[in-house]
């Protein structure tokens, strides 16, 4: 009798460890899910900053471009040629 009960406090004994073992990885699996979502958001805000960063430089470099940067002078001449088309149409339209 005494080997049956050393044998169920044994079995108590690992379930107890096995349950711990479980609320510890039930905490470390929210915890890495908030991580997670952290992560994503960070990711978010930075694809978001990179994309207003890009826009910043275009309008430099068409700044740069229509300035007549001798580094855009392509550039330069088709955003100018651009820009009579375009008053071109106005005019038209306005002739109408």
């Amino acid at each position: 009798m005494s080997d049956l009960i050393e044998i169920v406090d044994s079995l108590e004994n690992r379930i107890s460890k096995l349950l711990h073992k479980y609320e510890l990885m039930k905490q470390q699996q929210a915890d890495l899910k908030k991580k997670i979502e952290e992560l994503k958001s960070f990711s978010e805000l930075q694809t978001d900053q990179l994309k207003q960063w890009e826009e910043k430089f275009s309008a430099l470099k068409n700044a740069n471009a229509i300035l007549g940067s001798d580094e855009y002078k392509r550039e330069t001449k088709l955003k100018i040629n651009a820009l009579i088309r375009e008053i071109d149409t106005c005019i038209a339209q306005l002739s109408e």
